[in-house]
């Protein structure tokens, strides 16, 4: 691996990577992970191209009046950047980066951005995945195979060894450390393993699956799951060949490995390897806030019925369309009892039409790419979006800009793309609100809903 060199720079502000921006003493702009505007430090380069470079902090020789003490000083590049600045610089930090993504794309915010936080800053992820270490260290007795939990170090290959996470509930890293234990004792090797997929409910219930790289592991009987603080938990042979932790094959299950959550009254169950929102307490405050922008549209258009002095219900006849609606948290709650939701994996409409099954609801799941599934976007359906880092597909705008359906709920984890993608909008829409959400909190990753409404 090629080494590259020292450097001392003055950092100038924060990108919307999650980075802080520096000048290399030759002109090139490095991105650097682990400063914060204003500070002077020294920084070691990790990638360096002609015109520009990324970077780690070495040594903070002059530091911000923001900067605070890390939780996990060995391991938090690798998790959770922006533990290093105070709360308060996070959230103004993101609210900046909203801005400005929306500004390069000449589009004016409403009034001022604010960023919705529940003021949980750690334990609050419900998943984590933890890669593995393995070293020889000496003893009495002679050379010692180890085996930790680790997670990668940022801007190298290597690896650092951990106990858990701060970010994580503590039922995980205390599953984590178990079965860590078991295994280094039975003299498995980190060479053997690939991930270790934890993921908990609300309540504190866990269920782990252990990817592994031979078909023959068969390190984990039934009484050794048995004494795992987990309600069940499974072996998963992954092909070698992927970098990724995929199911290729699964080689033992034990206990109940689905898990169960209740998301504004509605109760879903999904399995550990799903997309299931992380933080949900904030992701529940996202869908308030979506639900009211929908029934703020729809009551001046049609009669709403009130039960017994319950939360009012839409019509029945009232459609919502839910893309890239993933296990269908949001259309299941917020899209009243007329809803299509749109998906492009197979597990996530699986997991969607149980759920669909038990609630008894009027949604139809449909398993394709939302750019194949235009013809579900009508001009009366209020249309909710929710798509991965890349935004909305070119075609899927194309056809809202074609149909203009009466409200465009749009939420997305990429201000950057987002911003892009309602400049397109806005030759047909109005922005009539918007809203930042925390979601990962010692993280620059941002939520942000934008509402846009037809033009008369």
């Amino acid at each position: 691996m090629k080494t590259y060199p020292r450097e001392t720079i003055v950092l100038e502000k924060i990108v919307g990577g999650g980075q802080a921006l520096g000048t290399l003493a030759d002109g090139r702009k490095v991105f650097v992970w682990g400063g914060l505007p204003g500070e002077k430090v020294e920084i070691q380069l990790t990638k360096s191209k002609s015109k520009l470079a990324e970077a780690i902090v070495t040594e903070v020789i002059e530091p911000s009046p923001e900067r605070v003490e890390p939780k996990d000083a060995e391991s938090y590049l690798s998790t959770s950047p922006w533990q290093i600045m105070s709360f308060d610089a996070e959230i103004a930090y993101k609210q900046q980066l909203i801005d400005e993504a929306f500004a390069l794309h000449h589009v004016a915010l409403p009034g001022e951005t604010s960023m919705y936080s529940d003021n949980v800053q750690y334990n609050y992820r419900n998943k984590v995945e933890f890669s593995w270490y393995g070293d020889l260290r000496e003893n009495a007795t002679g050379s010692v195979q180890t085996l930790d939990i680790a997670f990668y170090r940022r801007g190298t290959h290597g690896k650092v060894p951990v106990n858990g996470t701060s970010l994580a509930r503590e039922e995980i890293n205390q599953l984590a450390r178990t079965i860590r234990d078991t295994l280094s004792v039975k003299g498995v090797e980190a060479r053997q393993l690939k991930t270790l997929l934890i993921r908990c409910d609300r309540t504190g219930n866990t269920v782990w699956q252990l990817y592994v790289k031979d078909q023959d592991f068969n390190a984990i009987d039934k009484t050794d799951a048995a004494a795992f603080p987990a309600q069940g938990g499974e072996v998963i042979y992954s092909d070698p060949k992927s970098p990724a932790s995929r199911i290729t094959k699964r080689l033992a299950s034990f206990g109940n490995t689905t898990l169960t959550d209740v998301i504004l009254d509605v109760p879903f169950r999904y399995a550990a390897e799903s997309f299931f929102q992380v933080n949900i307490p904030v992701y529940e405050k996202a869908l308030k806030d979506m639900k009211c922008e929908i029934e703020r549209k729809l009551q001046n258009r049609h009669k709403r019925v009130t039960l017994g002095g319950a939360d009012p219900k839409y019509e029945s006849g009232e459609h919502i369309i839910d893309l890239y609606s993933g296990v269908g948290t949001i259309g299941l709650t917020v899209g009243g009892d007329n809803v299509t939701l749109v998906e492009i994996s197979g597990d996530a409409v699986r997991e969607m039409r149980m759920n669909i099954a038990a609630l008894h609801k009027n949604a139809r799941a449909v398993l394709a790419p939302s750019e194949k599934a235009l013809d579900y976007i009508t001009s009366e359906a209020v249309t909710v979006v929710d798509p991965p880092r890349a935004g909305l597909h070119a075609d899927v705008i194309a056809r809202l800009l074609e149909i203009t359906p009466p409200r465009i709920i749009y939420l997305s984890c990429n201000p950057a793309t987002q911003a892009h993608d309602v400049a397109v909008l806005l030759e047909k829409y109005t922005i009539v609100h918007h809203q930042g959400y925390n979601f990962f909190p010692r993280t620059p990753h941002i939520e942000h809903l934008v509402v846009l409404e037809r033009k008369h």
